[in-house]
């Protein structure tokens, strides 16, 4: 694994979601895997530890994938080794009503983390150039000036929303949030495996719904969608890396290490140093609790 490199699944220009495979072998087993993603995560976690206690940064953790892609599985096995105060989690779903009362990116914003804490988008802001381009008809119920009816959504609206996307990412990054978006790249055939298995395994069975074969039939548009969304957002200051996900074990070590390399190697995150006034009368107040024991 030490030859897999984040470069090697980051979206380069000009994208072309083909060029990027759904499954690699990096030689090794199962267990090996396992190990290493505890390692992973381990050092992970002491390191949020110092970047809580120094509230300079905040991480925001992106991810997106076609149903059954592995992306609930994988914030689990990834963050499960963080103190919780330390990651929020965002799963976000049809917008409500209140939301819909907003722009589409006011219920991000809100999520965003604190300096010092991760939050994982579960399914993002990428929604509202995946799943509203692949429907436009939910666009409708936005009640956007100017758009009445799917014909009023032209090639220019999805252009300047990849605008706002890029602008609303720009910001918060120039403000103190490390971003990583994971695409997780899933094979048709691995999706109907794992599909049956839901059908098959009694104890899976509340995860499938019908309307999971409707999506997957419009997995070509989904791909084309999937591909420009990536190709239009990939900046150095918001990157996007391609994850082969038909094999979960190895997506989890391989986005836990991009993560890992990244965040570790950033100089200026270091635990804080005591006020100097407070620094030299460290004596003075050990001596004032261990009286109080005496």
């Amino acid at each position: 694994m030490k030859n897999i490199t984040p470069e090697k699944f980051l979206a380069k220009h000009p994208f072309k979601l083909d060029d990027y495979p759904t499954l690699i072998d990096v030689k090794l087993s199962g267990q090996e895997k396992r190990k290493m993603l505890n390692n992973y995560r381990e050092e992970l976690s002491k390191h949020q530890d110092t970047q809580y206690a120094q509230g300079k940064y905040g991480v925001l953790i992106c991810l997106q994938g076609m149903d059954t892609a592995g992306k609930d599985s994988l914030i689990r096995e990834v963050f499960q080794e963080f103190n919780p105060r330390g990651v929020v989690v965002h799963s976000f779903k049809t917008p409500t009503p209140l939301e819909l009362k907003h722009d589409y990116l006011w219920r991000h914003y809100n999520a965003l983390p604190e300096r010092g804490k991760y939050a994982v988008f579960n399914r993002t802001h990428y929604e509202n150039v995946l799943v509203t381009r692949v429907h436009p008809e939910y666009i409708l119920n936005e009640n956007i000036p100017g758009i009445n009816q799917v014909e009023d959504i032209t090639e220019e609206f999805w252009q300047k929303r990849f605008e706002q996307i890029r602008n609303f990412e720009a910001h918060v990054a120039a403000n103190g949030t490390v971003i990583f978006k994971f695409f997780l790249h899933l094979s048709k055939e691995e999706q109907r495996k794992r599909l049956l298995r839901r059908l098959e395994n009694e104890k899976h069975n509340w995860k499938f719904s019908p309307g999971d074969l409707k999506e997957r039939s419009l997995w070509e548009k989904y791909q084309e969608c999937y591909q420009e969304a990536i190709a239009e957002t990939s900046v150095p200051h918001a990157p996007w890396y391609v994850i082969p996900a038909d094999d979960k074990d190895t997506a989890r070590v391989i986005v836990a290490k991009i993560i890992h390399d990244k965040m570790t190697t950033m100089k200026d995150i270091e635990v804080p140093t005591l006020d100097p006034d407070i620094l030299a009368k460290l004596d003075y107040y050990k001596k004032m609790l261990t009286k109080e024991h005496e």
